[in-house]
């Protein structure tokens, strides 16, 4: 994960014993979420998205 290698705080979150999540995210995961806004970004993404997403 080369974003995380710069210094990006990442929380790894397993729906698998989460009924809520297992329906919300199931078909697309992974996601990305940002805490500071709530913004969220389903699979599939790119690089670049991610970078732009993060800015």
């Amino acid at each position: 994960m080369p974003f995380v290698q710069h210094g990006l705080l990442v929380e790894l979150v397993d729906i698998a014993e989460d009924d809520v999540l297992f329906e919300r995210y199931g078909l697309v995961i992974p996601v990305l979420r940002r805490c500071d806004t709530g913004a969220e970004m389903d699979w599939p993404f790119e690089a670049e998205q991610v970078v732009a997403f993060l800015q």
